[in-house]
């Protein structure tokens, strides 16, 4: 099991570093240049991993001297710098290519997974904790407990020896995984990525899910069939070639799917299993900078 570096500085740089390699110098030719889009980045990175606001980690940087000149800033940017950065940086381009970076510096230049598998988690919108929720109306005997129409979804592909997400899509919840094995498993492909088996639990259970990844991207799928209605008939094999070789024969590497949990475990302990903005658009870029900082923690510790 991987482990993630607790230090500012080490994950500070090993941003750097990464927005170094994915990112050009400045936004625009006409452009200030008072900080490079990589010090920007870096920036970005403190505040997840601070667990923290713009404000915040703008003060941060005030209280640590140091740490500005590790990472060559002359002055503290302002937190509406940061606000705009945050929107520039992690728009759809930019995040690819930084997670690109971060696959390539912990799998190195021609990256190949054995075991990649597959999973989404819904966050929070807020950080009311549970146990407040519950004891918050003192007039009902029953607990109460939050609902919501639709929350925050982030769906992962990580390495599960590693724990390295090579591929991640925010989106909406509840809607079903069915359809999101495509979007989830072909980025990384198209990137150059090799997988030799990709593991995912029975939500994602269908025939055309196994026709794509064993013959459009010959990546050995492995997930239960339990997709339909097995109660009318439950002897009968279910549809498709490869769902009967799922039901007939149990893969011994199943259960390494759990290394995803674990992906997730470390995203929301560490980084916390909220987003704190109001948009969906900046809630997206939101999860997308925890799926990023999760890479550059991991790098950050094996560097």
């Amino acid at each position: 099991m991987s482990r993630t570096s607790k230090s500012p500085r080490g994950v500070a740089l090993e941003a750097l570093a990464t927005a170094q390699h994915a990112l050009p110098t400045y936004s625009s030719r006409f452009s200030r240049k008072d900080f490079t889009l990589a010090q920007h980045f870096a920036c970005l990175v403190l505040k997840s991993f601070f667990r923290t606001d713009y404000r915040g980690v703008a003060a941060i940087l005030a209280d640590l001297p140091e740490l500005c000149r590790a990472l060559g800033l002359r002055k503290v940017p302002h937190f509406s710098t940061l606000h705009k950065a945050h929107a520039r940086i992690l728009s759809f381009g930019p995040m690819n290519q930084l997670l690109d970076v971060t696959v390539r510096r912990a799998l190195g230049d021609r990256p190949r997974v054995e075991l990649a598998a597959g999973d989404s988690t819904g966050l929070e919108t807020s950080q009311i904790s549970p146990y407040f929720i519950k004891r918050r109306s003192p007039k009902h005997k029953t607990p109460q407990v939050t609902t919501y129409s639709r929350y925050p979804k982030l769906e992962l592909l990580c390495d599960c020896r590693t724990h390295v997400v090579l591929s991640a899509i925010p989106t909406l919840g509840p809607r079903p995984d069915t359809d999101r094995l495509v979007p989830l498993l072909f980025p990384p492909l198209s990137r150059g990525v090799g997988i030799a088996c990709g593991l995912f639990d029975a939500g994602y259970d269908s025939e055309p899910n196994h026709l794509f990844a064993r013959h459009g991207c010959h990546v050995r799928s492995v997930m239960p069939a339990r997709a339909g209605r097995p109660a009318k008939d439950p002897g009968r094999p279910p549809s498709g070639r490869w769902r009967r070789v799922m039901r007939r024969y149990r893969d011994c590497r199943y259960g390494q799917r759990w290394q995803v949990e674990t992906a997730i475990s470390m995203i929301k302990r560490r980084q916390g299993g909220y987003v704190l903005n109001r948009s969906n658009d900046a809630r997206f870029r939101e999860m997308s900078l925890k799926v990023l900082t999760h890479n550059v923690m991991i790098n950050a510790e094996a560097a």
